[in-house]
């Protein structure tokens, strides 16, 4: 830190001489003609025609030769500027040398030529600063290796990282591709309220806050607007979807965040045995757009999207693993707790059947290689699913199963309002019981079912799916991962 301080004392002192020499170190404008990429794109022509050019970067490097320099600058691509003391003259050179540092914003006015090595450059006739650095940068060959300083000084890392920028680029074109492949098929873009008087949508903490002007408590969403999309249904819009972000009041690990981006859709008359197709083919659209792949490596499993995706009985690998049917109306608190504490799993703070039978499927989920649908979930763990036909005791949802994990979830939506009053009734109860993930009841919801929601196919992703083609964590995916001040 002593270290720092000495260099920005140094830097200020700088910042004095470029004022006396006439020089503000920090102006509103620049002069620049061309970007670096167009400048190295079009080279050949520019210096055919002797064109006065004039570049802005930041230094990223400088390498003096005698009377000479090379400076490495760069916006958003690296391209090389030289300056010689005989051509930029003495004081103007001088100058440079005394007051300017690598990760000094700096604008270079010159012509194109090439160096005896045939590197396209700028000879530089004259220079100006945008914008003096007062902190030195990291070595950009090492970066900076501390995980918790990265994610802080995101900024930085991102500055010295190629990789990095590229997965900021892929992050926008995923959202992007998503967003395209629904409109193309006549989905409507919707915003829907973020703030909240009741959460819904999903099982989770919800984070809270006060609204000043109306005087009362309101929540951060935990889904992208299911039950406001919902709503759009019965409203009489066939297609709608929403692309935002989602706030969770839980834990952190390598798949969940607190706040984190996620699509959500919905489509009049179709179900979930429809929407499967749809979301196969919208999986492989976007890893054939971004990675120009189907195949992945994703915790050590070799996923292939291109080959056909299983069917996962949920019932069935329950009753296989723990020799009890989950659909079973006999299941007690009691024996799961047993089967818990034989597995080593910890209790939650509330036990209660769905919970435990959850988490008792969490362990089975991990050896699931995928691509597949997970399907036939018993009721109690699904508020806002249809139940299936062919056997009422389980609902008509699927959850995209990838390398272990859950990476997306789609169903067929529960339209009935007298079965989802019951439901959120459920879901009442168990928070009445201390369940603060289970979902509030939302009356003004289900009195617009009662004008009547036609059948609809609903799915939900997160970006769970983009930082597991990434290959990297959840908090890695993320430009900003939120952080604990020091």
């Amino acid at each position: 830190m002593a270290l720092i301080e000495t260099v920005r004392a140094e830097r200020l002192e700088k910042i004095a001489r470029l004022k006396d020499a006439g020089m503000d170190s920090y102006p509103a404008r620049t002069g620049r003609t061309h970007t670096v990429g167009e400048f190295l794109e079009n080279h050949e022509t520019l210096e055919e025609n002797s064109e006065q050019i004039v570049l802005a970067g930041r230094i990223m490097s400088l390498r003096e030769h005698g009377g000479s320099l090379f400076v490495d600058i760069f916006d958003g691509t690296k391209g090389q500027c030289f300056l010689q003391r005989d051509k930029l003259g003495e004081s103007s050179y001088d100058l440079f040398i005394n007051t300017i540092d690598a990760g000094d914003v700096v604008e270079f006015a010159g012509s194109a030529f090439k160096t005896k090595r045939g590197q396209p450059s700028l000879g530089v006739s004259g220079w100006r600063i945008l914008a003096k650095s007062l902190r030195p940068l990291p070595d950009e060959w090492y970066g900076i290796k501390d995980e918790d300083e990265r994610y802080r000084k995101r900024y930085l890392d991102i500055l010295l990282s190629k990789d990095l920028v590229g997965r900021i680029r892929r992050r926008s074109k995923f959202w992007n591709v998503i967003r395209s492949y629904l409109l193309e098929r006549d989905f409507i873009e919707v915003e829907t309220p973020v703030l909240e008087t009741t959460t819904g949508g999903a099982e989770a903490r919800p984070f809270m806050t006060h609204h000043n002007a109306l005087d009362i408590d309101v929540y951060l969403r935990i889904s992208v607007g299911e039950l406001w999309q919902k709503r759009l249904i019965v409203a009489g819009l066939p297609k709608v979807f929403e692309i935002g972000r989602v706030f969770r009041n839980e834990g952190m690990s390598a798949e969940h965040a607190q706040d984190y981006t996620a699509m959500e859709f919905y489509e009049s008359f179709k179900d979930y045995e429809a929407g499967k197709e749809m979301i196969v083919d919208l999986y492989r659209t976007i890893a054939d757009k971004i990675y120009g792949t189907r195949i992945f490596s994703v915790r050590d499993f070799a996923i292939d999207l291109d080959k056909e995706w299983k069917n996962y009985d949920f019932c069935a690998l329950m009753q296989e693993a723990y020799g009890f049917d989950p659909r079973a109306n006999d299941i007690t608190i009691e024996n799961l707790q047993q089967l818990l504490e034989k597995e080593n799993i910890s209790m939650p703070e509330v036990p209660e059947v769905g919970r435990l039978v959850d988490l008792l499927w969490k362990k089975i989920r991990k050896g699931l290689i995928g691509p597949g649908f997970l399907i036939n979930v018993p009721v109690y763990l699904e508020p806002l699913a249809k139940k299936s036909a062919k056997d009422p005791r389980v609902v008509e949802r699927f959850q995209v199963m990838i390398a272990g994990s859950e990476i997306g979830k789609g169903f067929s939506e529960l339209n009935d309002p007298v079965d989802q009053a019951e439901r959120f009734k459920r879901q009442q109860q168990l928070r009445e019981a201390g369940d603060e993930e289970a979902q509030m009841p939302d009356a003004e919801f289900v009195e617009a079912l009662e004008y009547g929601m036609p059948p609809a196919f609903g799915f939900g992703v997160s970006e769970r799916l983009f930082s597991f083609l990434e290959g990297v964590s959840i908090r890695e995916g993320q430009i900003f991962p939120l952080m604990r001040p020091r």
